[in-house]
């Protein structure tokens, strides 16, 4: 994939109508590039139209918000890696905040869900992060470390398959306030030595991407910052002009 990466989350926005016209939007305004990776996290329900209008578009990823790590069962309104990949999800969000500190999942159903995506030849993009009570305690860095080290520790293939990481400080998600690009630099280079330590080499162009609270305002200034790769973004991915402002900084 081409870097920069741009990343929108929709969480749970934009059904199948506002979908179509939102997509019909930006593919209009948005020509194929060479140099850099958009992706869509739509809703599940959503997720055909945004396959529809990306078509053989290779710049422009499909990829889903979560997944369960069963291949298929009596597991009432999950999504499995295999069905991901059949509506032509490319990637797959791990273990967003939302997913940690609303829906309880934990460090090691966030291990099972990065096995079951290797294992289904989906790429993880695995969020980690800490809360403002760690932050201020000094316990940032042990946090991200614990969060990454456990989503990635049972996988196999980290040496030749690609993941992602997206560092994400649950403080500054949906809240106005914005970690510095000093402050995501410094995070980024926790998080690069680290996932050195894990895939090795491999973990020397894993791409890092930034989430919280990105806006057309300061994306520009977030992607120069060292060893941010790409963004990942929530609610200003929800507006066409304000996504096109964003994937072109």
């Amino acid at each position: 994939m081409n870097r920069p990466i741009l990343a929108a989350n929709w969480k749970m926005n934009n059904g199948p109508t506002l979908t179509r016209e939102f997509m019909k939007a930006f593919i209009d305004q948005y020509p194929r590039q060479n140099e850099r990776t958009v992706m869509f996290f739509p809703p599940a329900l959503s997720l055909s139209t945004v396959a529809h209008a990306i078509g053989e578009r290779r710049d422009v990823w499909l990829g889903v918000q979560n997944v369960y790590w069963k291949d298929q069962g009596a597991f009432t309104g999950e999504l499995s890696v295999p069905i991901a990949r059949d509506a032509g999800a490319r990637v797959v969000l791990v273990g967003h905040s939302e997913r940690r500190h609303v829906f309880g999942e934990t460090d090691d159903e966030t291990a099972l869900k990065c096995a079951a995506v290797e294992r289904g030849a989906l790429t993880p993009l695995l969020c980690v992060g800490e809360k403002i009570e760690q932050r201020d305690a000094g316990q940032a860095e042990a946090v991200v470390i614990r969060q990454l080290r456990a989503g990635l520790s049972q996988m196999t293939q980290l040496a030749t398959r690609d993941v992602m990481i997206a560092y994400e400080p649950v403080w500054a998600i949906g809240t106005g306030r914005t970690a510095t690009p000093e402050d995501a630099e410094a995070m980024h280079a926790v998080i690069r030595q680290e996932m050195l330590s894990i895939c090795g080499d491999r973990g020397r162009i894993a791409p890092i991407l930034y989430g919280g609270s990105v806006n057309p305002g300061n994306a520009k200034a977030l992607l120069a910052a060292s060893d941010v790769d790409g963004l990942l973004v929530g609610g200003a991915s929800l507006d066409a002009s304000s996504w096109l402002a964003i994937v072109r900084s």
